[in-house]
């Protein structure tokens, strides 16, 4: 599936249903499938030249995710997990920040030591930032192809494992709600979040009314996510 932006034909990054068995929920059903395509990654975008100097001068990259509407058995269709790495000499790792585009995501925050756990719906227009500190997985729960897509440093390279070594994360959500996972004992109760309000939207310099890729010309505004231990105040209250 290739994606139209700034004028050209962006292939994909190709997640398949056997790249991540490790985190599947159901696994009698998973056991009688068949592989088969799960969701698209277009990494690394930009409208245009000019575009694509300000992001590399910023240490930003801008990418779109089209997960289309899916069950795994039980489960919707969801991303493997990830959680990410500390950022370039400081002590907390990369945030990342997220808008969704078209349909409806369902973002599972979790923290690293699984005390905290949030499920945060999201429509077209909402934004979501993983702050600091926490992990996540987004989830397809509609029969609607959702279209999504973030910012975050140049230097981030996702850590998958401790949701592989876990069986996905710290709950699933199927046709009958969510489940814990068993091998995630120490999880925090799920508790509910809304996407990011007006209030919290302003202290990041966004709007609801407004798409996020334009911030890229305004420099600085979206140093946060390359330096977030400069921007430690701005992350408090957030999750």
């Amino acid at each position: 599936m290739q994606l139209e932006f700034g004028g050209k034909s962006v292939k994909p990054d190709v997640r398949r249903l056997f790249d991540m068995r490790e985190v599947i929920y159901d696994r009698g059903w998973l056991e009688a499938a068949e592989d088969f395509e799960l969701y698209y990654m277009y990494r690394d975008l930009y409208l245009s030249r000019a575009d694509r100097e300000k992001l590399i001068e910023q240490g930003l990259r801008y990418d779109i995710t089209i997960i289309p509407p899916h069950m795994l058995g039980c489960e919707y269709i969801k991303t493997a997990g990830h959680y990410h790495p500390t950022a370039r000499g400081g002590t907390v790792t990369y945030p990342e920040l997220y808008e969704v585009l078209e349909g409806e995501a369902l973002y599972l925050l979790q923290s690293q030591d699984l005390r905290d756990v949030a499920a945060v719906f999201a429509q077209a227009g909402d934004k979501v930032l993983v702050p600091p500190g926490y992990g996540h997985v987004t989830i397809n729960r509609s029969n609607r192809t959702l279209k999504m897509a973030n910012f975050v440093s140049r230097d981030f390279s996702s850590f998958y494992e401790p949701f592989k070594d876990r069986g996905g994360g710290a709950y699933y959500f199927t046709r009958e709600g969510w489940i814990r996972n068993i091998r995630c004992p120490e999880a925090g109760e799920l508790r509910r979040m809304d996407a990011l309000g007006s209030r919290a939207l302003s202290r990041l310099g966004l709007s609801g009314g407004r798409e996020m890729y334009p911030l890229i010309r305004e420099a600085g505004l979206l140093d946060y996510l390359t330096k977030p231990d400069e921007h430690l105040d701005l992350f408090a209250g957030l999750i």
